[in-house]
């Protein structure tokens, strides 16, 4: 767990998925008004999770509202159990366009049967059994309600919601205003301590994900927060115009 403002907690969830090893970030953002969950990470991830938001001095109980960036299965996978431990108490936000993923009415789109088998054709018997489970049949839960492009929740200074379509159709950013920190989800990486765009390999339509940083550089953002690679800063908004200016 790392703080990187007042209230606002980059969380460390292992992640095992193809046979290689990493980290995720989920965020906590704490406050008056009841904390802030963005995404979930994986199933059977939710012990982590309420062991990293205590790390952060809070209460697991005082999750008021999960914010999910996209529909991928290391985002929303133990968003059941986290409704579940809050006995459903909690609202659960995510954009109009992976509304039908996360629901489980489509299936999520990287996890085509083709995918699939690609994902886990070099993992050993045990490990490729086990993987092939766990991403048949992938977890759902149902949205409070959904989020458009530049919606402002009044939580926390301000959270402002930027559409970044391209690794997933309803890909959002997360703006927090009082903070200056952006919440990247796979928008933005972090690898070998630079800041990075989208993923290829894990990006559909990378064009239109390029396309989208552009809609980042406007903000006034100090430090980012990226699911995978961590935090980034001081002085990101530097990076991420020279970003999506292709340099």
């Amino acid at each position: 767990m790392k703080q990187v403002a007042d209230g606002v907690f980059a969380l460390e969830l292992e992640m095992n998925l193809s046979g290689r090893s990493r980290v995720i970030h989920p965020v906590l953002i704490a406050g008056a008004e009841g904390a802030t969950l963005v995404d979930a990470g994986l199933p059977g991830q939710l012990d982590d999770l309420r062991r990293e938001v205590a790390a952060a001095g809070a209460d697991f109980g005082d999750i008021r509202r999960v914010v999910l960036t996209h529909q991928d299965i290391d985002h929303i996978g133990a968003l059941p159990e986290v409704v579940g431990a809050l006995e459903g108490d909690v609202e659960v936000l995510a954009h109009e366009d992976d509304r039908p993923y996360i629901e489980g009415e489509r299936t999520p789109i990287k996890l085509s049967p083709e995918r699939l088998a690609r994902m886990v054709s070099s993992l050993p018997g045990d490990e490729r059994r086990r993987m092939e489970s766990l991403l048949a049949s992938p977890p759902s839960a149902r949205l409070t309600r959904t989020l458009s492009d530049g919606e402002v929740l009044p939580v926390h200074g301000g959270i402002r919601v930027i559409h970044t379509p391209g690794h997933t159709p309803g890909h959002i950013s997360l703006f927090l205003e009082g903070a200056r920190v952006l919440i990247s989800g796979d928008e933005l990486n972090v690898e070998d301590g630079e800041l990075v765009g989208p993923a290829e390999g894990a990006t559909p339509d990378m064009e239109r994900a390029l396309a989208s940083l552009a809609k980042l550089v406007p903000c006034d953002v100090e430090y980012v927060i990226c699911y995978h690679g961590g935090v980034y800063g001081p002085g990101a908004r530097e990076r991420i115009s020279a970003l999506a200016e292709g340099r």
